[in-house]
């Protein structure tokens, strides 16, 4: 009898240890998540959440512990090797560039023949098509998100890592954030997204962990589970 076919994760991180300096922020951080779902990171502010980011993007070093994308070790490759791979990674701060316009940040990274889905992605967020020879520093901090977002989407990479995505952003686009979300999970696109909103998540999450000091203190698979979150992230 032929054994059954063993699903690769798109992304798998085990016993994560790093930070900045000689300080350590996170210490045995461990997740995964596969194709086609959407693992959330979830906790108070300041335990270590942006920082797991940067280290699964290279732009921290792990000093302990192991990436793997779709089972090719990334520990020693660099961010431009991480995003070559298919990696794409939408930083909480320094979101855009300032001094491009709207358009040129959205073409900066797109692949070739993305005209087709630039278009299709400004008309679902005409506030960016309105706004193409905008410079996207004079944007205010939620639009800013928004254009990260959607320069991300463009890219149409098997693994997209947002960090705080909706922050600042009107109820209407993190609706339409939310079905490009969809969307793109459902044609095989990992997320690993660090968030605020519990509704989100609940709506979105396939897998989550919990953040605290540092470390994974609660973790599931399927429906958030909004009380255990809420044990580890009210004040």
């Amino acid at each position: 009898m032929t054994a059954p076919q063993r699903t690769v994760a798109r992304l798998d991180f085990a016993g994560l240890v790093g930070g900045y300096g000689s300080s350590m922020i996170l210490r045995g951080v461990g997740g995964a998540v596969m194709p086609g779902e959407v693992l959330f990171v979830l906790g108070r502010n300041g335990v270590g959440k942006s920082t797991l980011m940067k280290l699964l993007m290279g732009f921290l070093p792990c000093r302990e512990g192991t990436i793997r994308f779709d089972g090719r070790a990334l520990d020693r490759l660099a961010p431009p090797e991480r995003r070559r791979l298919g990696i794409t990674y939408c930083p909480q701060e320094r979101v855009v560039f300032d001094e491009l316009g709207v358009e040129d940040n959205l073409l900066l990274m797109a692949p070739p023949g993305a005209a087709a889905r630039l278009a299709a992605l400004t008309e679902r967020f005409p506030l960016l098509g309105r706004r193409r020879e905008q410079r996207a520093g004079t944007l205010s901090g939620g639009e800013k998100k928004m254009l990260s977002f959607v320069r991300g989407a463009i890219e149409d990479h098997g693994l997209v890592l947002l960090d705080e995505p909706t922050e600042g952003v009107q109820a209407e686009n993190i609706e339409r954030m939310e079905s490009v979300i969809r969307e793109q999970r459902g044609q095989g696109t990992a997320f690993v997204i660090v968030e605020q909103n519990l509704a989100l998540a609940e709506r979105l999450a396939d897998r989550w962990i919990v953040l605290d000091r540092g470390q994974v203190v609660e973790s599931g698979a399927g429906r958030l589970d909004r009380a255990a979150v809420l044990q580890h992230i009210q004040v």
